[in-house]
């Protein structure tokens, strides 16, 4: 199964993300990750989603490619999202020569001519040549180093500076989940109009969405879990209402999972990929264990009752403020435990 994400340019509705292979994570890495693609592409999941600053995953999906070169004998039918993440305290000094540095690493990492889709994130707006290096990557676009460009984290009134500008965005990859509907306020208008797809993380939000955490008591403050992930979605869903609203919506998941026969992942990604404008979820992948759950994702789908039950299950929790990323981009708890200067380090 495929989405079109544009004109000549599909991808796997179930993306796999390469955050949990990156070397900051090297307690959570498969010890096969070139083994383990195989076995994704075979099974369908031809669309991997990495960043520069992911440390060794674009080397990992190189040596994939070079591998399935050498055993196959072909060109491995994958479609590779990287991603341009301009350090923080960088911001103010990119140019042409920065950018292109970064473009051309990815490059030689991934062992491609030309990547695939590059999304292009920003810290900070209040740094304001964001356009400017967008229009960076539209050259390299034109010079054929780049086949597409999208963003991460753009909420819908920077995107509308890029898109003005002239810079061709098809893609928008947002935090998106039963826990955080910022996306629907203002971004999935935006895309309906200009032809953008919405490619999701977070959908199961560090995975406070999957049976685990079903009935179990709150663990506590967000600042002490044991690391950045669940602090990231503890957070979630403490703005988003507590843990009593949080279960009660688990438990409304799961009935419905019982249903179908599926799991409360699948249902909990089901509902973002049949949200408005949307072309992928992303799923963090370490290895090939939950595979065949992910698969299950696409095998079934979400009736009218079990979306209306969702809606009112959803609608006990409480607004999460502000537009996408506008929690994570700011100086308040959620912007505490972001790392701004990744390829610095």
């Amino acid at each position: 199964m495929k989405y079109e994400l544009t004109d000549d340019y599909t991808v796997s509705p179930i993306i796999k993300g390469g955050w949990q292979l990156s070397e900051s994570h090297s307690d959570n890495k498969s010890a096969t990750p070139v083994a383990d693609m195989f076995e994704f592409v075979d099974a369908g999941i031809t669309t991997f989603d990495c960043a520069d600053i992911y440390t060794g995953v674009e080397d990992l999906i190189g040596a994939f490619r070079d591998e399935y070169r050498s055993q196959r004998g072909e060109e491995p039918p994958v479609q590779v999202h990287t991603k341009f993440v301009p350090d923080r305290d960088q911001l103010e000094s990119v140019d042409r020569p920065y950018a292109e540095q970064i473009i051309d690493r990815s490059r030689e990492r991934l062992s491609v001519e030309a990547l695939d889709l590059v999304q292009f994130h920003w810290w900070d707006y209040s740094i304001d040549n964001y356009v400017e290096t967008a229009g960076i990557l539209a050259d390299l676009h034109e010079e054929g180093k780049i086949r597409h460009i999208g963003v991460t984290n753009f909420d819908a009134a920077h995107l509308r500076e890029l898109l003005d500008a002239g810079v061709p965005v098809v893609s928008n990859q947002v935090q998106y989940s039963l826990l955080d509907d910022r996306p629907e306020r203002e971004m999935v208008n935006l895309c309906g109009e200009e032809g953008i797809q919405l490619l999701c993380y977070g959908t199961l939000a560090g995975g406070f969405l999957t049976e685990k955490f079903h009935g179990e008591p709150d663990p506590g403050e967000a600042e002490t879990l044991e690391n950045r992930s669940l602090t990231k979605y503890k957070l979630i869903i403490e703005d988003a209402g507590g843990w009593e609203p949080y279960q009660d919506l688990l438990g409304v998941v799961e009935s419905i999972a019982d249903k179908h026969g599926v799991s409360i992942a699948n249902v909990a990604t089901r509902y973002v990929l049949e949200r408005p404008q949307v072309c992928g979820a992303i799923v963090g992948a370490r290895d090939t264990s939950h595979l065949d759950d992910n698969l299950r994702t696409l095998e079934f789908s979400l009736d009218k009752g079990d979306h209306r039950r969702i809606e009112d299950a959803r609608s006990n929790l409480e607004e999460l403020p502000g537009g996408i990323y506008g929690l994570e981009r700011g100086t308040g708890k959620h912007a505490r435990i972001m790392k701004y200067n990744l390829n610095e380090e």
